[in-house]
């Protein structure tokens, strides 16, 4: 943590604000293999929210520190009024809702109680389980983009005036009962025009020695737009929604220049939920990162329909190397079923384009959808085999509040509802197969598309690549869920589709 030196004490403390989160990577196993960590950039935001209305600000970043002591050691430099569990909301991690990250944000809460802080939370988890939170040590919960909202809170705090109706705002009233402002969820549109995220209060070098001694280069994060406009209805968006925000291009190329040069970074990983949306934005983007020799390799997440000729041109004349895209499945009618708005043929055209100009193409792809059959899984496996992607990364559908797919299955739901951690890939409602078989045919296909790319001292023996498929097909017949819950064919408003259980509908004709 970097807490100037020289600060005057006020009423014996050292600052009104310690920002944290509580992502705290070797709790994660699966992305501790990866190694992979970056700076908490949504966190960083609020600390530049906070900063440019004159209140005093420290950071606790928890992502390589243990969070147990770290926190007592922070709360002791600090001596904070407030302590603002703010998550990043730019992390996909933070996102995923992980319960062992949301104790962490408990025993931070815990702390900071017994230091004599208020303690507010933002993020998804603290969205979609609000009297969770506050029955687990949370005074003020901000929900939206919360970085103007987080000022609004913390200004009143800390002038002792009363806490009016802030936009977002959840709390329990005197008799325990949990109270919602009238605006549910707080808006900023003025986010693309604040400063670069507060960097300087966080020390980025175990960051930089954890990836050159993982991977040989520095990568550092950074964002250019917020929000995603796109609806598919598995994703959950309690922060942003459908509303989308892009900085000006010119000041994201002058951001990247100032990483290159000040921070020595090699890489960046740009944490947009979508980059590239608008194709003018990103042609002016690629001529200020030439004018200001701002080039860095990056690699971003997309989708496959905005990857038109001139923004692929765009894109590798910035310096992207790699592309995340959305694909979910190589099925139509899956695609279809999610709302994802994406034809098979618009991945087909963008993988042959990014091939051509000499960028990774990587699929994200989702099993587990309701409505997949083997079938379509075959479908999904085939296409991976035809299109030859750079690379995968396979999830399970994740039914989190606030989507249409939650909605539809969340009946089905028992006692655990959020995986532990990102390694915790389990079907949580009444999928088409158990999760050890998705798991199977995960590491099958994963086992298979490394050995495409790989060296011949990385490579797998074809015997056990084998051997996994062999897994796979011997799994198929015995893992069978007749439970299973589908889209029902007779809808094809896909938006309105209904879901029944199999029995359901073997039962309505009388089989």
């Amino acid at each position: 943590m970097n807490v100037p030196a020289k600060k005057q004490l006020r009423d014996g403390f050292q600052a009104d604000v310690l920002l944290t989160h509580s992502y705290h990577l070797p709790y994660d196993q699966k992305q501790i293999r990866k190694m992979q960590p970056y700076s908490p950039i949504g966190t960083l935001y609020a600390a530049t929210s906070l900063r440019a209305k004159q209140i005093s600000v420290d950071v606790f970043d928890p992502m390589l520190e243990d969070p147990a002591t770290g926190i007592l050691q922070a709360l002791q430099t600090s001596r904070p009024r407030i302590v603002a569990i703010y998550e990043d909301d730019f992390n996909f991690l933070s996102k995923m809702c992980l319960t062992r990250m949301r104790e962490v944000a408990f025993a931070i809460a815990a702390a900071s109680h017994k230091a004599g802080a208020v303690v507010i939370a933002h993020g998804s988890d603290a969205t979609d389980n609000a009297r969770l939170f506050l029955d687990n040590g949370i005074d003020y919960i901000l929900q939206g983009e919360a970085e103007q909202t987080l000022t609004e809170l913390c200004s009143a705090l800390l002038h002792a005036e009363p806490v009016g109706d802030i936009a977002g705002l959840v709390r329990l009233d005197e008799h325990g009962r949990m109270v919602h402002s009238s605006q549910r969820l707080s808006r900023n549109p003025e986010w693309g025009s604040l400063a670069a995220p507060s960097r300087h209060l966080i020390d980025l070098a175990p960051y930089r020695k954890a990836w050159k001694e993982a991977h040989g280069y520095f990568s550092v994060n950074m964002v250019a737009g917020r929000g995603c406009p796109f609806r598919c209805n598995w994703c959950a968006k309690p922060i942003s929604g459908d509303k989308f925000h892009l900085r000006p291009a010119r000041e994201v190329a002058e951001e990247m220049r100032q990483l290159k040069v000040d921070e020595q970074a090699e890489h960046i990983w740009f944490g947009d939920d979508i980059f590239a949306l608008n194709h003018h934005w990103m042609e002016e983007f690629a001529a200020e990162v030439q004018a200001r020799d701002a080039s860095l390799p990056f690699k971003i997440q997309s989708r496959a329909d905005l990857m038109s000729e001139t923004t692929v041109a765009a894109l590798k004349t910035a310096g992207c190397t790699e592309v995340w895209m959305g694909v979910e499945s190589g099925a139509q009618k899956i695609l279809d079923a999610m709302d994802k708005g994406l034809k098979i043929s618009s991945v087909v055209t963008a993988r042959k384009r990014l091939q051509q100009a000499g960028i990774r193409a990587c699929y994200f792809l989702q099993f587990g959808y309701p409505g997949e059959s083997w079938e379509d899984l075959q479908q999904t496996i085939a296409f991976v085999r035809k299109t030859r992607p750079d690379d995968i990364g396979i999830s399970f559908s994740y039914p989190l509040p606030g989507t249409v797919f939650y909605e539809r299955v969340h009946a089905e739901l028992g006692a655990k509802r959020n995986w532990a951690d990102s390694d915790d890939l389990c079907i949580m409602f009444k999928a088409a197969y158990t999760s050890d078989f998705y798991r199977a045919v995960r590491d099958a296909l994963h086992a298979e598309v490394s050995n495409w790319h790989a060296t011949p001292s990385e490579r797998h023996a074809a015997s056990e690549i084998e051997e996994k498929w062999q897994k796979v097909f011997a799994l198929e017949p015995v893992s069978r869920n007749v439970e299973s819950t589908v889209l029902s064919a007779r809808n094809e408003d896909h938006s309105q589709s209904v879901l029944f259980p199999v029995s359901e509908l073997i039962a309505a004709r009388g089989a």
